[in-house]
């Protein structure tokens, strides 16, 4: 066998180890070894490594099997830290975690827009000093800068290629924060972000094909197959909000009529509300000084059935959306996020029986949607996750070369 090839066979044998350890530690050598198909000396070799790199620690002893108790292992949380940023489009979220995703420090960064690259890009680096300044006995351990950036990224490059609420065009941001900190740096788009972190933290661990929609604002979606990201051919893949439900709809600020976006996302919400007053309908929501989708929820919350209406409606056209996802990309599973899902009472209901009613199979109309669970902060550990799965395809060994 070339060295090559072995090389590449071990590193995809330490990931799996890696993987394994982490989503069922604590484990024993023999049960990797027996539930991965690898030999126990090849299991014996790499986790030896993995313990020297500070990546794995052996912690308690497990259950004897007739013979001497085997010692467990589980992933070294404090042996390493990440920086996560969400970034965009209003402020600049900045988290240090752990391994496994525990936050020791956060920063919050507001921005003013209209803004230049040259501020924007002065901010992130601010907003990370921020955080170095309050982590200084982290310091010597963090291992990388992630960052889910708003708009579409050239993950490769790590290039922001455009962020529309921004305005801002082609901005590179790797090499800026390469320049400035001795760090690996690794920028992708927020919701592809998202979703790796539903992969790693959250719901989507045991799903082979995860999807993951964010609705807030906008409308976008990120998919992993496999545990890794799809990008697509020009770094456009997931943009589920841009897919287009009537023809001679509303008019998206894509510059097209009829995307989901104009049905689903927080704005929508709120003229559908302002269509409803204008009708002459009887609500509290005549009362509200600005309306949006937040002041529809709370409304729905104190019992108006005008605003009640306007989310089950919702949850009606997202499940058209999601149904058109399930016919496109069958994933496994699909997990919801964004400031709209804090209404999942109202719209999770609709949403299923939407599914349901257009299912073309049954597995299809079966397939697992849920509400995101990791919080204000997804986004950011989302980014967390980028370095982590570096970390791990790399070994232990990130370099922004």
């Amino acid at each position: 066998m070339k060295r090559g090839s072995f090389q590449q066979m071990k590193a995809v044998n330490k990931s799996i180890i890696l993987t394994k350890i982490l989503n069922d530690g604590p484990i024993s050598r023999a049960q990797i070894a027996k539930e991965t198909k690898l030999t126990p000396p090849t299991v014996g070799t790499i986790v030896k490594e993995l313990i020297e790199q500070k990546m794995v620690v052996e912690s308690s002893q497990g259950q004897s099997q007739g013979g001497r108790k085997p010692t467990m292992l589980v992933i070294n949380q404090n042996g390493h830290y990440m920086i996560g940023i969400d970034a965009g489009p209003s402020n600049i979220d900045a988290v240090l975690t752990d391994l496994s995703g525990k936050i020791f420090t956060h920063i919050k960064t507001n921005l003013t827009l209209p803004i230049t690259e040259e501020e924007f890009l002065s901010k992130l680096i601010e907003t990370i000093e921020a955080i170095l300044q309050q982590s200084a006995e982290y310091e010597k351990d963090i291992i990388g800068i992630g960052v889910g950036m708003h708009g579409v990224v050239d993950a490769e490059k790590g290039e922001s290629l455009f962020a529309p609420n921004l305005n801002l065009r082609q901005m590179p941001v790797a090499d800026v924060l390469s320049t400035h900190f001795p760090y690996y740096v690794k920028v992708e788009n927020d919701v592809r972000a998202l979703a790796l972190g539903e992969k790693w933290f959250g719901q989507g661990k045991n799903s082979e094909r995860l999807v993951v929609v964010n609705i807030g604002n906008g409308v976008g979606s990120g998919v992993t197959i496999d545990g890794e990201l799809y990008r697509g051919e020009s770094h456009i893949a997931g943009e589920i909000g841009h897919m287009t439900i009537d023809l001679n709809g509303e008019q998206c600020t894509c510059g097209n009529r009829g995307c989901l976006q104009t049905f689903i996302s927080g704005p929508a919400i709120a003229k559908r509300a302002h269509k409803r007053i204008e009708q002459g309908e009887q609500t509290s929501l005549r009362e509200v000084e600005q309306l949006t989708a937040l002041a529809v929820y709370q409304a729905a919350e104190a019992g108006d059935q005008v605003a009640q209406d306007i989310l089950h409606q919702t949850g009606t056209y997202i499940g058209v959306g999601l149904i058109n996802l399930i016919h496109t990309l069958n994933p496994s599973q699909i997990v919801l996020t964004g400031g709209v899902t804090k209404a999942k009472d109202y719209l999770m209901p609709n949403v299923r029986a939407t599914i349901n009613e257009r299912g073309l199979t049954m597995r299809a109309k079966q397939t697992t949607v849920s509400v995101s669970d990791l919080g204000d902060h997804s986004t950011a550990l989302g980014a967390v996750a980028l370095i982590i799965g570096e970390l791990f395809a790399t070994n232990g060994k990130l370099t922004n070369e």
